[in-house]
């Protein structure tokens, strides 16, 4: 069973490398807990938590062609994680504040977004006024994100600017923001 699943992974990590959208889905589903618990312990907050885990996979999914397979994809996110943290830790104590880079690297829209999702088909599928109410559930953040996105109609990089935030950072908070506008949404159906 293990074994089969590993495939699965190593399967999922080399789509990804490949610009897989789907695989990207599958990545940030299955490690988005470890991550982010991580995280909670180490910072006590969950906002911070969910930011760091956010910046983590962008991070990681800006970077993924250098995951070697011979290592544990999970404690490489850990790691990427762990790192950003003490990075924001150490402009926190020296009262840095941080910049945010203009300039936007060609390896940022390797996260492609061409097809929909299943979220996607399910967010779509709802009355405007019921998804209204559902999005109004989800964490101030994502609901700005989603409002940004679906309903201004704004590109991933006007968003970005939008939000003074980096491009992979939008593209995560989206993936995130649509699971769990889908989760809400399912789960008012049952």
């Amino acid at each position: 069973m293990k074994k089969e699943r590993l495939t699965l992974l190593e399967e999922h990590i080399s789509k990804a490398k490949d610009g897989n959208q789907a695989s990207f889905n599958f990545l940030l589903d299955t490690f988005w807990n470890d991550v982010y618990n991580f995280q909670l312990k180490r910072t006590q907050d969950e906002y911070e938590a969910e930011d760091i885990t956010i910046q983590s996979f962008s991070r990681a999914f800006d970077r993924i062609e250098t995951f070697k397979e011979e290592y544990n994809f999970k404690t490489w996110l850990i790691q990427i994680s762990k790192n950003i943290h003490i990075d924001l830790l150490r402009k926190k104590n020296a009262s840095i504040q941080s910049q945010t880079t203009t300039q936007v690297d060609d390896s940022v829209y390797k996260i492609a977004d061409d097809n929909p999702t299943p979220e996607d088909k399910l967010i779509t599928e709802q009355n405007l006024a019921q998804l209204l109410l559902y999005i109004k559930q989800l964490k101030p953040p994502y609901q700005k994100v989603i409002n940004l996105r679906y309903f201004q109609e704004l590109s991933y990089k006007e968003i970005a600017q939008n939000l003074n935030e980096p491009i992979n950072n939008v593209k995560v908070k989206l993936l995130r923001a649509k699971k769990l506008l889908s989760e809400i949404i399912n789960n008012k159906k049952e």
